[in-house]
């Protein structure tokens, strides 16, 4: 298997005069599960969108395997963004979104699954919105990319979807790089294989996993 690094460096934004993000920097390799922890409105979600392209940051530098990304479309072949947002059109069937998302080689794969089973013929519309979260989390993770950042993963989430994710993620780690940021502090310590925590727009810390236990 090969390994990729991801690097951000040079993060600053402001929105309307105040400081978000002040110059962060973030690093994420493969089988790596970066949580991202911080009291409401430190920069968790802000600083995932920047990485992702869907927000600007006028100093912003992104590198894959040490080589500075500078077009957006070649960022979305790389990374793939779980955002808070529901994506899928409402029109569409379950199974016509796998069908559109996910190749066909390893679609017998993501469908082997009781909670993917019991709503393939629904419509998006009609989907409850843990079963929604559930399918959104599980279509990012298998998404073709070398990095996924998740926010917000486990909203929404009933106990046992939100143990079937977890187990995803930790499965799919072992060939990707992950970042992860949710309000479940616990669910979030309880993956990382590293802590970052920001404060007041800049990271205060860094923790390994080999300091720190589950709460």
């Amino acid at each position: 298997m090969n390994k990729h690094v991801l690097e951000v460096d040079g993060i600053r934004k402001e929105f309307n005069g105040k400081t978000i993000l002040s110059d962060v920097y973030l690093k994420c390799e493969t089988s790596e599960v970066v949580g991202l922890i911080g009291r409401n409105g430190s920069g968790k979600s802000t600083l995932l969108k920047i990485i992702s392209n869907l927000l600007p940051s006028a100093d912003k530098c992104v590198r894959i395997d040490f080589v500075s990304i500078k077009k957006k479309n070649a960022l979305q072949n790389e990374i793939c963004y779980l955002s808070q947002e529901h994506f899928i059109p409402n029109h569409l069937t379950v199974r016509r979104t796998i069908e559109l998302s996910i190749d066909k080689q390893n679609r017998s794969f993501f469908n082997n699954d009781e909670l993917i089973t019991s709503v393939l013929n629904k419509k998006i519309k009609h989907l409850s919105g843990g079963e929604l979260r559930y399918l959104e989390v599980k279509l990012v993770l298998y998404n073709s990319a070398k990095f996924v950042l998740l926010d917000e993963p486990f909203s929404r989430l009933s106990p046992l979807s939100c143990e079937k994710i977890i187990l995803l993620i930790q499965e799919n780690a072992l060939k990707k790089g992950i970042i992860i940021t949710d309000h479940n502090h616990e669910n979030v310590i309880r993956l990382a294989t590293r802590l970052i925590s920001l404060e007041d727009g800049r990271v205060s810390k860094v923790i390994d996993k080999d300091v720190f236990s589950v709460v």
